[in-house]
């Protein structure tokens, strides 16, 4: 699908559901990765995770522009169009959008090791999930020298 034909998409669902025009701008962003789409508040578009659309067909697409569309006609009549307001869940169930789109599973943490380092004077340890480099940190409890102890590979 083209940003053209989403484009169109959202425009006519924004008829169909809302009653009211979509006058902004709908395209894929390639760099979404946790979420299935996003309104940004600042320029009213709407930016779509094409991978939802490749993974989870054309409903799932339909379901996260109803959901970016009920944030776009909420924030634009000054309601509340956050996730925790009243007036975005109900619209939410009045049109039928999903509140959460599905997970894209690849997106997440592929990398599941963790590291424990060790201070040198009091033996205080800490967990990490990501490298540190020992020279730059020091220990929160008593500032010694830490050290690294041991690397986890997680699957």
């Amino acid at each position: 699908m083209t940003d053209q034909k989403l484009q169109q998409l959202v425009e006519q669902l924004s008829l169909e559901y809302f009653g009211r025009r979509f006058l902004h701008k709908a395209y894929f962003n390639p760099r979404l990765r946790t979420t299935g789409g996003r309104y940004l508040l600042h320029s009213h578009n709407i930016e779509i995770n094409q991978k939802s659309y490749e993974l989870f067909g054309m409903e799932e697409l339909k379901g996260i522009i109803l959901h970016e569309l009920c944030h776009y006609h909420l924030h634009l009549q000054g309601k509340g169009y956050k996730h925790r307001d009243k007036d975005f869940r109900n619209l939410l169930e009045k049109v039928g959008a999903p509140r959460y789109c599905s997970r894209i599973e690849e997106n997440y943490r592929r990398n599941k090791t963790e590291y424990l380092y060790e201070c040198i004077s009091c033996k205080q340890r800490y967990i990490r999930k990501r490298r540190m480099d020992v020279t730059k940190y020091r220990c929160g409890k008593c500032y010694g020298k830490l050290k690294k102890v041991y690397e986890f590979k997680k699957k």
